[in-house]
């Protein structure tokens, strides 16, 4: 069985969840565009996520994915928050901000049983994971209601793993592709391969389905990653100048100019290598900064720079996540960008 009737999709295009940058409406355009939508959920509330499914249930009944993290909680390390503190001191006397009054918070949450409940009566087709699996019990419910359940693996090692532990079908993650890695078994980067290195590893020793991202951004990329032994592709840079994407203004013009062509991976902005576009805070402290607590604490602090920088007009603290291939960013509808990508299907 094919995993475009698997999944109840018409074609084997899936638009990666981008948690931050995207909401209901995207998912809806690439669902309603033959692709599967995805929502992600990882910095939604139960509430929030409640709102979200309701409004995609109420525009299609389309297949929908769903993402979540499953990281463990790091546990508290005030030496480490104040180390963070003041590695970010001297801006926040740049914008007269008070480091004292930062908030505590973790920014995203794993996925629990709240969130469980919270999705139950949605029974969402697909349910997908970043960082590994869930625990057993957790995945049990989820594949009860009859879920597929997609992971992401950036190893060929981790492409096992979620094999013998219980995933559906594996999203190959690249080193090309933006946001957050997937990576879950070690935190060593040289580890880290492009797409079409490691999709084909991955299948040499992997029967289940396969999922390419990364660098994928046009027709010839999807038939690149299909020729290598791809069952589908997820896309997520190339949509995030649609209108239907959430990203702010800043962003949207840093993805369509050279900018864009300098992305590198780090921690800095959640504690965790995510790729984004060179910022000035990735410049100064160095994109895989020593200082930044675990993931994902580093948001917290963060996050009043942010909002102070963009008041400005400026990105100097914008996660501003991008893959390797920024060539397709364009402000067009999704359903354009998907049947561009279905050229030759």
């Amino acid at each position: 069985m094919s995993l475009t009737h698997t999944l109840g999709i018409a074609l084997p295009i899936l638009q990666a969840p981008m948690a931050g940058a995207q909401g209901s409406e995207l998912a809806i355009a690439v669902a309603r565009a033959g692709g599967l939508g995805a929502l992600p959920c990882a910095m939604l509330s139960p509430d929030a996520m409640a709102e979200e499914l309701g409004a995609i249930r109420a525009a299609t009944d389309a297949p929908i994915n769903v993402n979540f993290f499953c990281h463990a909680p790091p546990a508290p390390d005030p030496a480490a928050q104040t180390r963070w503190h003041e590695a970010l001191a001297p801006y926040y006397a740049e914008f007269d901000l008070d480091i004292g009054a930062v908030p505590e918070g973790p920014g995203r949450r794993p996925f629990d049983h709240e969130a469980c409940d919270a999705l139950a009566p949605f029974r969402p087709e697909v349910v997908s994971f970043h960082f590994g699996l869930p625990e057993a019990a957790l995945l049990e419910r989820v594949k009860a209601w009859g879920a597929t359940v997609l992971s992401s693996a950036t190893t060929v090692a981790e492409a096992r793993w979620l094999e013998a532990n219980g995933a559906d079908a594996i999203i190959v993650q690249g080193l090309e592709a933006g946001g957050h890695r997937g990576m879950f078994l070690t935190d060593e980067l040289t580890t880290q391969m492009g797409t079409l290195a490691l999709l084909p590893q991955v299948r040499q020793v992997v029967g289940m389905p396969l999922i390419a991202a990364g660098g994928i951004a046009d027709s010839a990329g999807v038939a690149a990653a299909r020729a290598l032994g791809a069952d589908a592709v997820q896309v997520g840079t190339a949509l995030l100048c649609c209108p239907e994407a959430r990203v702010s203004a800043i962003h949207r013009r840093a993805l369509m100019s050279e900018a864009a062509r300098h992305t590198a991976l780090t921690n800095l902005y959640s504690g965790r290598p995510a790729r984004g576009i060179i910022t000035r805070l990735m410049r100064e402290l160095g994109p895989m900064g020593e200082a930044a607590p675990a993931f994902p604490l580093a948001t917290a602090a963060i996050a009043p720079l942010r909002a102070a920088a963009e008041a400005c007009g400026l990105g100097d603290f914008s996660p501003l996540w991008a893959g390797q291939n920024a060539s397709r960013c364009r402000e067009v509808p999704a359903a354009q960008v998907i049947a561009e990508l279905a050229v030759g299907l």
